[in-house]
């Protein structure tokens, strides 16, 4: 482990619910792989950290170290989304002393990296000199939202006057203009507006024009209106992703048989099925779905927890024995690789997008909240490389009809090709010479300037 206190010492802050950190943490692993004369310090939630740790059978680099800092929330308390905004005590004193002690250790930080979320990340770099990179983990065009909060309020109104414009398009907003009132975020128009994590991100869009520079999990060319917008908007715009495969996981222990069931499955005929670790469905929408896959005769993979199998129609899984796996874990970035795989049934959240973009794997999608719904509407709208539940829940005979287009009809082979050029874009962007690539050896020379060679 560096220890020597005049070298640079990075801090990188976490926010430490939902999957936020896990892009965090690749992004801090590559950057301690490729400076290794640099000091890095990773400061995170305990239970955060001990998952993080837990998918990293080979260690860590030796000069990133993780630190545990309070979350503020109760031992042993299961967070599902809407809970989650409860305890957003995320605040400066959460990090200060643990930071203190790390900086005993390694020397006064040099450049602090947060997630885009701990807005407040700019004033614990201000108080030491240091500079302020902020990682953006979702979607582009919710950044955007958050980022022209302001324009979006004063245009369209909050809360009931917003909603009853929902059909209006964001045509004041580049690179938005095929999207909808009704598709923003919760909380930057309607919904409660004045909530903690409403503020913590209205606070945030107008803080991030004043980092050092932001850091996006995307490719150049996916939003290509709003790459321009962002690099008129920032100081300096880095996109680096997609993250999976500039920076892969170790590949993933086969523990439930999936790779070797979609061996056996013909090419582009399965869907496979998630929802995230976060996410699940009401068991209304459980019970429907199932029927659905059912009626459809579309063979499936699901990714479903154990504690949600009991909500699965009567007889259903001896009925579909053959042509559908329902496991509680999937080795997700294989799956969608496989051959097998035609569609994704997914929420939307944007790793799983960029994965299975990367993957050339057409979308359907079942958003629940956040960026969902925006990157929902892109997927299905802007890039035409999916559908997107109308109603935003799952029913039998929709479940039937979105299955059908996207595997069986010409529309679905469109979208299919469509899905293989964006694959190219973001593959493109992550090979020697690619444009993440790049981005990320400017943003290595950024952090850590001739120390870290």
């Amino acid at each position: 482990m560096v220890s020597a206190k005049s070298v640079p010492h990075v801090a990188f802050l976490a926010f430490p619910f939902g999957t936020h950190a896990s892009p965090l943490f690749s992004l801090a692993r590559a950057l301690a792989a490729d400076a290794p004369s640099t000091a890095f310090s990773f400061f995170n939630s305990a239970r955060s950290n001990s998952s993080l740790l837990q998918s990293l059978p080979s260690g860590l680099p030796p000069n990133l170290r993780t630190f545990d800092v309070p979350d503020n929330v109760p031992e042993g308390t299961w967070l599902p989304p809407v809970e989650v905004r409860l305890f957003l005590e995320v605040t400066p004193g959460n990090f200060l002393e643990t930071m203190a002690a790390a900086e005993g250790e390694f020397g006064r930080v040099t450049c602090v990296v947060g997630d885009a979320f701990l807005w407040f990340a700019g004033d614990v770099a201000a108080e030491r000199g240091a500079s302020w990179v902020a990682l953006w983990t979702g979607g582009p065009c919710s950044l955007a939202a958050h980022l022209y909060t302001d324009l979006l309020r004063d245009t369209f109104g909050v809360e009931d006057q917003a909603l009853a414009r929902a059909n209006d398009l964001l045509d004041i907003i580049p690179g938005l203009q095929s999207l909808r009132v009704g598709d923003l975020p919760e909380g930057v128009v309607f919904g409660n507006i004045k909530s903690a994590f409403a503020d913590l991100l209205h606070q945030m869009g107008q803080k991030l024009p004043h980092a050092t520079c932001v850091v996006i999990n995307t490719s150049d060319g996916l939003n290509p209106e709003l790459d321009l917008d962002f690099q008129a908007k920032f100081k300096k715009c880095l996109n680096v992703g997609p993250l999976s495969h500039l920076f892969p996981q170790p590949l993933d222990p086969e523990k439930h048989g999936c790779l070797a069931w979609l061996d056996t499955q013909i090419e582009a005929s399965v869907v496979y099925i998630s929802f995230g670790t976060v996410i699940m469905p009401s068991p209304q929408e459980l019970t429907e779905m199932a029927a659905g896959l059912e009626a459809s005769g579309v063979p499936f993979l699901w990714s479903l927890k154990d504690m949600a199998r009991k909500h699965l129609p009567e007889g259903f899984l001896d009925r579909v024995a053959g042509r559908g796996l329902v496991v509680p874990w999937a080795p997700q970035t294989q799956v969608l690789g496989h051959l097998a795989v035609g569609a994704f049934l997914t929420h939307c959240g944007w790793n799983s997008v960029l994965e299975s973009i990367s993957c050339g794997v057409p979308l359907i999608c079942r958003p629940f909240f956040g960026d969902q719904c925006l990157n929902a509407k892109t997927v299905s709208c802007v890039w035409e490389i999916g559908v997107a539940f109308e109603s935003r829940t799952m029913e039998k005979e929709d479940m039937v009809r979105v299955l059908n287009v996207v595997l069986k009809t010409e529309e679905g082979k469109k979208m299919s090709e469509k899905a293989d050029k964006l694959k190219t874009t973001a593959l493109q962007a992550t090979k020697p010479g690619g444009n993440s690539i790049k981005n990320f050896d400017t943003l290595v020379k950024m952090i850590v300037g001739n120390h870290g060679s």
